[in-house]
């Protein structure tokens, strides 16, 4: 064909596939080589004269055949003329056309992240996201072009260091987990979650045991549990939890028992995501082995137990490791994430492999990933946070997560119901306010007090799961006393406000909570006919004076919005009109 965009495949004639290698090599020029004896070429925005007279070169072109690049592109005709033209407009939304200096695109930028409650602002208390500190010193490494530039499939050579610190990390990770490897290919947690099960079916299938096709996950579970296990082409069965958030364990064995001979995973969480330590977790494990499965592990809640405990050593067989919550890499936008994959020595064998890079073991599952270690650049941050920290540093970590999580459960627990407590009436590294008894004496409801929390400067907690009706706190261990105070008085406060529509002193409908949150274009509007002051609007305590982050809009009908999904871009006609013709073809394209 005689199409192309940014890539060419080139069958030699007059040179060999090794004279070309030398030849490249010389000039600092990687490219890709196929078994055939082609050479593969990627070009791009960034590729320059210079580079493609190389090219020529490494080629083989002597000086009597050779072109130079700068002569070649005088001959060229501008734009595109090949057969499959562009027949729409671009750019066409007005932010493209709306900043024209760098002063000015940064200013629009800084105003959107402006309506961002982020870390910079308050704690962000998402209970299962573990919204923790992520230190500049770790971060800062990313920004070096030697690392940030450098090409998955670079020879080794290239990369040495690279792989000393994807051998350590590796190395880090099995010594905190008790695992015997480990691998970096997943992009996300629930990728992890979904190459852990394909590993899982990869043993059971070199054993002969290809009808082991049943995952049992507790109701409990995240959601990606059973979505992960759907994918890998197993049937789930719910398992049921008792009255104190544990798994039961009656329940599991009757499953287990039920389907012996298809059993091929179990899945867990541990703290469970009710935020408690399962005594029995061990039992549980032991369950699944009786009868031939697997214990996966989901790591969602590892930041609880770095140091304290290992995995393996209770006896799970495969987990994954949220890199972007427990190892402090930044979360949340759409990525990348990390989501590796530690396994016990039997399922080692099993790890994904590469069809480029030689990755996992010697029976390896198909790559879950385009490159051999998936998201790596960003693997220096969790490395670096690992040696920052040490094993007492990480271990410490842990135990000031677990402290903060109780601490603020004690402030609040004569304010607001805990759902679940574990042994010592005590929680894990989370814990979940029950809200439901004023939606059902007051039709106040958990969205009513997250709103609110807007107002007094904090994100909202985890809504409505993994119990609806309630809201599941996380403080993490870098959030300080002053700060887990300040969130514990804005609680306290909301619960007052509560009060008062309860002794009558508000109808519930006139009250902060149902009107919350308070804009700033509200708070200073000529009118005001709210039932209460300005001033506990906008300032409900005295601390929020200090640094008042104004929500952005007021409150929005969020279950209409889930359910009835349209376009954010400009109306139609915001647009130039397109020709009828025009339309049609890009339709048909």
């Amino acid at each position: 064909h005689d199409v192309f965009f940014d890539t060419l495949r080139v069958d030699l004639q007059d040179t060999t596939q090794d004279q070309v290698r030398e030849r490249a090599r010389a000039h600092e020029l990687n490219l890709r080589y196929y078994d055939d004896g082609s050479v593969g070429v990627a070009l791009d925005q960034t590729t320059s004269a210079e580079d493609l007279d190389a090219l020529f070169t490494v080629f083989g072109a002597t000086n009597g055949q050779r072109r130079y690049a700068e002569d070649i592109a005088a001959d060229l005709e501008s734009g595109y003329d090949g057969p499959v033209p562009r027949r729409t407009s671009y750019l066409d939304h007005p932010v493209f056309n709306s900043y024209h200096s760098e002063e000015e695109i940064t200013r629009y930028m800084h105003s959107l992240a402006d309506k961002d409650l982020s870390l910079v602002h308050s704690m962000i208390p998402l209970g299962s996201c573990t919204m923790k500190l992520n230190p500049t010193a770790a971060l800062e490494p990313i920004s070096n072009p030697q690392f940030a530039n450098l090409h998955p499939f670079a020879p080794k050579e290239q990369a040495e260091g690279y792989h000393q610190v994807i051998e350590e990390l590796s190395d880090q990770l099995t010594e905190i987990t008790g695992f015997d490897d480990v691998s970096l290919q997943p992009n996300s947690g629930a990728s992890g979650e979904y190459t852990g099960l394909l590993i899982i079916q990869a043993y059971h299938e070199a054993r002969g045991e290809e009808q082991r096709d049943v995952c049992l996950v507790p109701e409990s579970a995240h959601g990606t549990n059973p979505a992960s296990a759907n994918m890998a082409g197993m049937d789930v069965i719910t398992i049921d939890c008792d009255d104190n958030g544990d798994v039961d364990l009656d329940d599991l064995r009757e499953q287990a028992e039920a389907n012996s001979d298809r059993l091929a995973a179990a899945m867990i969480t541990y703290p469970s995501t009710h935020g408690v330590f399962e005594e029995h977790v061990e039992d549980i494990c032991d369950v699944v082995h009786e009868h031939g499965g697997q214990v996966y592990l989901d790591g969602a809640n590892v930041n609880a137990q770095i140091g304290l405990c290992r995995p393996r050593e209770y006896g799970v067989d495969v987990c994954h490791l949220n890199l972007h919550k427990t190892f402090s890499i930044p979360h949340g936008g759409g990525g990348p994430g990390v989501g590796p994959v530690c396994t016990a020595e039997h399922l080692t064998p099993f790890l994904p492999g590469h069809p480029v890079v030689k990755t996992g073991g010697d029976k390896s599952i198909p790559a879950i990933a385009a490159a051999p270690y998936g998201s790596a650049l960003i693997l220096l941050i969790s490395w670096a946070y690992i040696k920052l920290l040490g094993p007492d540093g990480l271990t410490k970590a842990s135990k000031t997560a677990l402290l903060n999580a109780n601490y603020v459960a004690d402030q609040l627990s004569d304010h607001y119901d805990i759902v679940f407590r574990g042994p010592n009436d005590r929680v894990a590294h989370e814990f979940i306010l029950d809200l439901r008894p004023f939606r059902k004496e007051l039709d106040i409801n958990e969205q009513d007090v997250a709103k609110r929390l807007m107002d007094y400067g904090f994100h909202a907690p985890t809504m409505s799961w993994p119990v609806v009706g309630t809201l599941m706190v996380e403080p993490t261990e870098s959030e300080s006393k002053a700060e887990l105070d300040r969130l514990c008085a804005a609680f306290k406060s909301i619960r007052s406000e509560i009060e008062a529509v309860e002794n009558g002193t508000f109808d519930v409908e006139e009250s902060t909570l149902k009107q919350a949150p308070h804009t700033a274009e509200l708070v200073a509007a000529d009118e005001w006919d709210q039932a209460y002051s300005r001033e506990t609007a906008a300032y409900p305590t005295e601390w929020v004076r200090e640094n008042k982050f104004w929500p952005s809009v007021r409150r929005v009908n969020d279950a209409y919005g889930d359910r009835n999904l349209f376009c954010s871009c400009p109306p139609s006609d915001a647009y130039e009109a397109e020709e009828e013709e025009e339309l049609e073809a890009a339709l048909q394209a």
